[in-house]
């Protein structure tokens, strides 16, 4: 295993759980930070193993936003440089492995933009989320790919626009995240849908999620054709024929990711 400075990586069974370990700083992404996420998520993304990542942050919070005064620099680091913000969120896009956000007490700017990259979002029912970026004179930039691609103009425009906290039911009416639960409850409830999701096939799941990214800025007609040759290449998969062997055999499935 990497030595990782900033995060903690670890398994159990087909989950791998990627922990941001600033907890002194509210986990801001320093550079450092944000090129070990990167590199976690090529672990994960080519560890057969692993089906689904869980990732949280350290010291009850998820992610305060870019260390605004640490991006400048980097700390020394035996993990090799993968990039940026700009290739973590692609990262989190080709993955393919769906990575589930536990969300504790709030996710700020860049930490929003991190947490929307998530297939999924679960939350605790007090946690906040903003863009705060208006109130420094900045604008959310990079983080608007992922904000309007979850939330209806109107929403992403007000939270971009006035920079202003919004609850958790308002992130889940909005699109924001994809639950929110007790704080009591939040790990039992990440760890109920990491155990659903791993029960799946990994194949599919990889297939799947390549696809979904692909086709979305497609035309329709050429979406379509698209994805019927996607579809015919994962029936040919083994874990399709061992899906539909289950189905009428009326058993549960042995997915094995092939």
């Amino acid at each position: 295993m990497p030595d990782f400075t900033q995060l903690l990586y670890e398994t159990e069974g087909h989950v791998c759980t990627i922990t941001l370990n600033r907890p002194d700083k509210k986990n801001a992404l320093s550079q450092t930070l944000t090129n070990e996420i990167i590199y976690a998520m090529e672990l994960a993304r080519d560890d057969a193993n692993v089906r689904v990542v869980v990732l949280t942050g350290a010291g009850g919070v998820f992610c305060s936003g870019a260390d605004l005064g640490g991006m400048a620099s980097s700390q020394k680091s035996d993990i090799p440089h993968r990039g940026a913000f700009p290739e973590l969120l692609t990262m989190q896009r080709t993955c393919g492995k769906p990575i589930i956000a536990k969300v504790r007490k709030y996710a700020l700017a860049g930490g929003l933009g991190l947490m929307m990259g998530c297939q999924f979002v679960l939350a605790e029912d007090t946690a906040e989320f903003s863009t705060p970026e208006i109130d420094r004179g900045i604008w959310p930039m990079m983080i608007m790919a992922n904000i309007f691609r979850h939330v209806p103009r109107r929403k992403g425009l007000e939270m971009c626009l006035f920079g202003e906290r919004i609850n958790a039911k308002q992130a889940e009416d909005w699109g924001v995240i994809n639950k929110a639960v007790p704080a009591a409850e939040l790990d039992a409830e990440v760890k109920r849908w990491a155990d659903r999701l791993a029960e799946k096939s990994p194949i599919a799941m990889k297939m799947g999620l390549d696809a979904f990214y692909k086709q979305e800025s497609m035309e329709f007609d050429t979406a379509v054709k698209f994805l019927a040759g996607e579809l015919a290449k994962v029936i040919a998969t083994e874990d399709a024929r061992e899906g539909i062997a289950a189905f009428l055999q009326k058993r549960k499935p042995n997915f094995k990711g092939k």
